[in-house]
């Protein structure tokens, strides 16, 4: 197989993977229901079980793919490429890894029913917005600010 041809397979394992993240159905709140009561946690608990679930499968996919692809190519240019790849997908890992650590943040928060409220001023975070963002800390107008803060001291 050509560096392009894996290249294309690459991202395209890659698209179908974080569409995986995706696949759950929204909530249904009614009128009256308290906000993060019991079916709401269930709710968000079993999408960040299984995000989490499909992260570390691909990590593990990673790990497989390194060992089987680790050859010493010959011509410096096709060894380039190759460390190159590898390079990108450690980076690609080390960002979900950082996820996975912030999904075990939420969980505990579910845990502990601390769970879709705010950090930063303690309002309610929003149905759909954790369904966008399971593991959101802040509320859009705490965000907001901070990343206003974060331009200012760029």
């Amino acid at each position: 197989m050509t560096t392009v041809k894996k290249k294309r397979a690459s991202r395209a394992k890659k698209s179908a993977a974080s569409s995986q993240f995706k696949t759950f159905e929204p909530y249904k709140l009614s009128k009256s229901e308290e906000y993060m009561n019991q079916d709401q946690m269930d709710h968000f608990r079993r999408i960040l079980q299984n995000w989490k679930v499909n992260l570390m499968e691909e990590v593990e996919r990673t790990v497989g793919h390194m060992k089987s692809d680790a050859t010493n190519f010959p011509d410096p240019n096709d060894r380039a490429t190759q460390e190159e790849e590898f390079s990108l997908e450690l980076r690609t890992r080390d960002r979900e890894r950082k996820l996975i650590k912030k999904i075990d943040e939420s969980m505990t928060k579910l845990d502990e029913d601390d769970y879709g409220f705010c950090d930063g001023c303690g309002v309610e975070i929003g149905i759909r917005r954790l369904e966008a963002r399971p593991t959101a800390t802040l509320c859009i107008e705490c965000k907001t600010l901070e990343e206003i803060r974060e331009k200012q001291t760029a």
